[in-house]
């Protein structure tokens, strides 16, 4: 072996890596809805979290990934920690499909058939058609799968290209005598741990290896505890992501740590003793790529079958090295390692959203009953719901942006867009809510009040602006369409009540039979409620206009005033509905 495959070597391992990272990264964005199905599916049974997690890790090609993807949702309260040991071990049963994926490259046989299915065949065609698809597609979910086969591609390229550079070990001394090191089991786990530790990754370890045997110096005794130490190894990437996380997060990266060294401990210790007791030939024979794909499913399915009926058991002495705190933690909200996997980091951003979209519109609800029964403990706590709409403002606007910069679907990408318009409205909400009960505490401080026929009109007003926020909430919360088209005629209902309310102000106190200090408090209260309803608007016309993958809000509103007969039929409805009594 000469420099030249050396730098060959270096040159398929690139190739390898990268082809697997773009793979899985675009075959994850493509997937992104069926993710978030996935994601409801993770918080019910235990069979279910264990095809899930199998499902996740055979989509995007590495277990490491989603077991961070576990350790988010624990720190960030979605999934529980029993849930969250479902999910892990399904994640160790789904990463076996990369090494079913690199053994067609061990495929041999001289028949028309067999050749097809060499990925030397195949690959160029897959490659052609990729690149193609991304050069000369409008449309972003097959410039995607143009990505996918360019990373199937570059994948095989390099496992291939690995295989040659390694080719010629078999006949360097030194390489057989390292090889002879592994024979030792112990020796063969740690090396394996050491490896995936180093790549973070046990399916790019795994094909490697798979690599390396195609010198036929590798036999199955020195395969298979290499491939035992690969699971320990790939637990680090979790650990390392746990740190500086909440306790369940923590106790989630240890149940994969102690479920990888406990499986690793029990079936070498089977594998040592069967050895020694029983006469097994093959234990001396060389491994084959499918031969190692072949290992790692009945490694990893064994450890499966053997301690997923002992998961309250993994539970149990999670919590035990990870005990609970004497202060209760506080969970977080937006969890940055979910940003690797933007359908889910979508999902949960939709969940704060609707989090603080209840917050929001409850603080408003509770403003507009302090108009006739003001209540001060009730007024501190609307400004404390007006707090922590100021706090998910904050967080999902900085999270949303770092979520932009991620390769997502065009569906994920219109979420995101949509949820950022969101939370600028149903803050300012809040911030209404805060106002009216300014507006509130200064007419108690100043024992001010409403004339009768103010009080009347007041309600009349409260009445629209409140079904107005029923309405937009209910859109936004179930992406209801008709829940959305009914807004804007009836918003436009309150403007219409809000001048008429005004006006009659005016001649109140034209007539004398209202004071100068209660107009500028009626004033305030008019223009705050109107103003609610100019956001539930907004929310609304948001949601219409995004189902339709759109963003020109101010358009959308102005074609369905003018152009839409519906619109004014309902408008008219409403007119009718929260029509003034006649005061002459």
């Amino acid at each position: 072996m000469d420099i030249f495959d050396v730098l060959n070597l270096v040159g398929g391992l690139c190739l390898f890596l990268m082809g697997m990272n773009l793979m899985g990264e675009y075959l994850e964005k493509s997937a992104g809805s069926s993710l978030k199905g996935l994601l409801a599916r993770m918080t019910t049974g235990k069979m279910m979290g264990f095809i899930t997690g199998l499902a996740v890790t055979a989509i995007i090609q590495s277990s490491s990934a989603t077991t961070v993807m576990v350790v988010g949702f624990a720190n960030s309260g979605i999934m529980t920690l029993k849930q969250a040991i479902n999910v892990i071990m399904g994640a160790n049963v789904g990463t076996t499909a990369t090494a079913w994926i690199l053994s067609l490259t061990g495929i041999e046989g001289d028949s028309i058939f067999m050749k097809l299915l060499k990925p030397s065949s195949f690959t160029p065609v897959l490659a052609l058609i990729g690149t193609a698809m991304c050069m000369f597609s409008k449309s972003s979910r097959k410039k995607d799968v143009g990505m996918i086969l360019l990373g199937f591609t570059a994948l095989m390229y390099g496992m291939n290209t690995m295989s040659d550079a390694v080719s010629g070990l078999k006949e360097v001394p030194a390489f057989t005598n390292i090889l002879t090191l592994f024979t030792n089991p112990v020796l063969g786990v740690l090396a394996g741990a050491l490896l995936t530790a180093i790549i973070q990754s046990s399916s790019a370890s795994v094909g490697i290896l798979q690599a390396l045997s195609s010198t036929g110096s590798i036999t199955f005794g020195a395969a298979i505890p290499i491939i035992m130490g690969q699971n320990i190894g790939t637990c680090v990437t979790a650990m390392i992501s746990s740190v500086g996380t909440s306790r369940n997060a923590r106790r989630a990266a240890l149940v994969h740590l102690s479920f990888n060294v406990i499986g690793t401990s029990v079936c070498l210790a089977l594998f040592c003793a069967a050895k020694a007791l029983i006469d097994m030939p093959f234990v001396s024979d060389p491994v084959d790529e499918m031969g190692i794909a072949v290992a790692h499913s009945v490694f990893n399915i064994s450890c499966t079958l053997l301690l997923l009926p002992l998961t309250g058991k993994l539970e149990q002495l999670a919590c035990r090295i990870v005990p609970d705190a004497k202060v209760e933690e506080k969970q977080s909200e937006l969890d940055e390692r979910l940003l690797n996997t933007p359908a889910f980091a979508i999902q949960r951003c939709r969940e704060v959203t609707e989090t603080m979209a209840s917050i929001s519109v409850g603080a408003m609800r509770s403003a507009i009953a302090q108009l006739t029964n003001y209540n001060p403990a009730v007024a501190e706590t609307i400004r404390e719901q007006e707090n922590e709409a100021d706090h998910y403002e904050d967080i999902l606007g900085t999270y949303l942006v770092k979520l932009s910069a991620q390769p997502m679907s065009e569906e994920d990408s219109t979420e995101s867009a949509k949820l950022l318009h969101l939370i600028g409205d149903f803050e300012r909400i809040s911030d209404h809510a805060v106002n009216l009960v300014e507006s509130v505490e200064e007419i108690a401080n100043k024992s001010l009040s409403f004339s009768d026929e103010a009080r009347k009109e007041l309600e009349l007003l409260v009445g629209a602006v409140s079904e107005t926020m029923d309405l937009a909430l209910k859109a936004f919360l179930e992406n209801d369409i008709k829940a959305a088209a009914l807004v804007e005629p009836l918003e436009e209902v309150v403007d219409t009540l809000k001048e008429q309310l005004r006006a009659r102000h005016i001649r109140r106190l034209q007539q004398g039979s209202c004071s100068i200090e209660v107009g500028f408090v009626w004033s305030d209260v008019l223009t705050n409620l109107e103003r609610v309803a100019d956001h539930c608007s907004n929310i609304a016309g948001c949601v219409i206009e995004m189902s339709h993958a759109s963003y020109d809000l101010h358009e959308h509103l102005h074609a369905v005033r003018e152009d839409d007969p519906t619109f004014a039929a309902l408008y008219q409805g409403y007119a009718n509905k929260y029509a003034l009594v006649s005061n002459d």
